[in-house]
């Protein structure tokens, strides 16, 4: 939907309300909206971005924040378990994003089209009918959906 850009403003109302009083891992910065976004309301942000001219960016966005840690290189460095964890970036991996997720933890995918069959769809297969998850995927416009789990 955004295409590895920006976070749609929806999106980041969603990231906003979800990140609140919580430790946050992003994985995907891409220009920074969306840490941006959760830094406003989170305990503290972790976020990762593999392209060094995307992380630039974002640095400069994210300077105001002291919250907030970019780290720039692959996502499957992170070490940890966060309260939420924003899946941004091109995930291949889902068992290894679980690792990051608290018990009771929020597991978030967005940029999805509504209403896509679950199979054949590794991300709605993985987080729509992962026992390890209960999870509802929502419509964040008419045009785009994001599927909010939470870690049983």
């Amino acid at each position: 939907m955004t295409d590895g850009g920006s976070s749609i403003p929806a999106v980041q109302a969603l990231l906003r309300a979800l990140a609140a009083g919580r430790d946050v891992a992003e994985l995907g910065t891409a220009f920074g909206e969306g840490a941006a976004a959760m830094a406003e309301t989170a305990r503290s942000v972790v976020t990762v971005e593999v392209d060094p001219a995307r992380a630039a960016i974002a640095r400069g966005r994210l300077a105001r924040f002291s919250n907030v840690e970019l780290v720039e290189g692959d996502w499957r460095s992170l070490r940890g378990a966060f309260a939420l964890v924003f899946a941004d970036a091109d995930v291949h991996d889902w068992d290894r994003v679980l690792t990051l997720v608290a018990p009771g933890g929020l597991l978030v995918k967005d940029d999805l089209t509504p209403g896509r069959a679950i199979a054949g769809d590794p991300a709605r297969e993985f987080l729509l009918r992962d026992p390890r998850l209960a999870a509802a995927e929502i419509l964040t416009t008419p045009e785009t959906a994001a599927i909010v789990a939470v870690r049983r």
